[in-house]
């Protein structure tokens, strides 16, 4: 078992049993911004009664784009025990959700743990999604295996310049595709029932940024050359100015349609790739 604060790549070192907080300003006691039914995921997650989403508060990168930042970077949550938690996952599974779905988790991974194993105790049946930044531990990922059935990784960057510029992360190439593949070993390609809906594997998210520095290119090369034929990806366009970004170019604007496109046809070369992309045309998509 890992130590406190080790679940995270910056392993900062501090006890987070007796002392406030560690790097990414989180405390031993999770802290939870909400838990509710969330219809805007994947189709192949939310369905058709919603992802069970758990949000927890504080995250081990500090992307200045974040479209939570108040519960990232704020740390807007509630202080919840791991019983509390267990209740939350067991009401979103009565509620009718088809998984729990466990927003930025990696720096809470024990006390997740415990949880899990507590709710599954009292009869959770539904599918535990990991949803997370990508920056990971390959370390704390064994933890979680066995227990989590979907892996739903960001791939951020595919330039090391631009993830320190952006999100803070030094070395942030190596480590998420390091976990990617180890989240690929745990579970597989994805697997749905006979709804359609996801029961284990991994889909990786990647937000198309403004003026390429997501990195795209060599994002969709390594998954179409490292990992499993058929690997899903979902290609996000939505990306707009929030958190720390107003006034730093490019990221102070929009992501223009045309970029997006551009990316689109970027993943037409790539037949080993499967997923999804989005209408820019639709409201909330531009």
């Amino acid at each position: 078992m890992l130590s406190p604060c080790e679940t995270c790549p910056w392993r900062c070192g501090v006890d987070r049993r007796h002392e406030a907080s560690g790097e990414c300003g989180a405390g031993w006691v999770p802290e939870v911004s909400s838990a509710n039914l969330h219809n805007g995921e994947e189709p192949v997650l939310s369905g058709t009664r919603g992802s069970g989403t758990i949000f927890f508060t504080h995250c081990p990168l500090a992307c200045r784009f974040c479209q939570n930042f108040p519960i990232s970077q704020l740390g807007y949550g509630v202080r919840t025990t791991i019983a509390e938690l267990a209740d939350h996952m067991l009401r979103l599974e009565q509620r009718g959700a088809h998984n729990v779905n466990l927003v930025t988790p990696s720096h809470y991974a024990p006390q997740i743990l415990a949880a899990a194993m507590v709710a599954r105790r009292r009869g959770l049946a539904i599918p535990f999604v990991w949803n997370s930044n990508g920056f990971e531990r390959v370390e704390t990922l064994r933890l979680m295996e066995g227990v989590v059935d979907v892996y739903l990784p960001d791939l951020k960057y595919g330039d090391d310049g631009a993830a320190e510029k952006c999100s803070g992360a030094k070395d942030y190439w190596s480590v998420a595709t390091a976990a990617i593949r180890e989240m690929s070993r745990q579970v597989g390609s994805l697997r749905l029932d006979e709804s359609g809906i996801a029961v284990r594997g991994l889909i990786i998210r990647h937000l198309v940024l403004p003026g390429g520095l997501a990195g795209t290119a060599r994002v969709l090369d390594w998954i179409a050359s490292s990992l499993p034929l058929g690997t899903k990806l979902s290609l996000m366009g939505q990306y707009f100015p929030a958190g720390g970004t107003t006034l730093d170019p490019p990221l102070d604007r929009k992501l223009d349609p045309a970029e997006y496109a551009e990316a689109c046809d970027l993943l037409d070369r790539y037949p080993e790739i499967d997923g999804w992309t989005q209408d820019m045309s639709l409201p909330g998509n531009c």
